[in-house]
């Protein structure tokens, strides 16, 4: 139980810092937020769902190409 809690909240942390870095020019949010997502698509089916839209999304990109 704990080990959950603790992943849940390091994947909200992490997608936080993913979204302020989106907002600051200087850091890099994506290498935070993309983390975050994927801990929490372990656990919530919209993160999934998002994990799997960009991943389609990156795989349509390398097919045009």
């Amino acid at each position: 139980m704990i080990k959950h809690t603790f992943k849940i909240s390091l994947g909200i942390i992490l997608v936080i810092i993913g979204l302020i870095g989106g907002l600051i020019p200087i850091f890099q949010g994506w290498m935070f937020g993309i983390p975050g997502l994927i801990i929490l698509s372990k656990y919530f089916p919209p993160a999934k769902r998002l994990l799997d839209w960009a991943k389609q999304k990156i795989h349509r990109d390398e097919n045009k190409r």
